[in-house]
């Protein structure tokens, strides 16, 4: 195993990573923003109106998105098998 290979592995690494938590973390950005915007134009400045829509929204979409997370990880676990296998 050279450099490449060690590289490539990071690479792949961060790909499924960003691929399984990219979507409840952009759900939750965009739930903060519009909460934001929401408590500005209405003046409540009410800290749990911000967490718990967010805690929800992004609990939601993560669950909705674990196929793909899962499927992700699959796709980088057999990649690394199937490099331990051809060492």
């Amino acid at each position: 195993m050279n450099e490449g290979d060690v590289i490539e592995i990071l690479r792949s690494g961060f790909y499924a990573t960003i691929a399984m938590t990219s979507a409840p973390l952009l759900a939750a950005l965009v739930t903060g923003l519009v909460i934001s915007v929401l408590q500005a134009l209405t003046q409540i400045q009410e800290m749990t109106l911000s967490f718990v829509p967010k805690i929800l929204v992004t609990l939601v979409v993560t669950m909705l998105s674990l196929p793909f997370a899962f499927a992700a990880l699959r796709s980088y676990v057999e990649e690394i098998m199937q490099r331990i296998v051809g060492l």
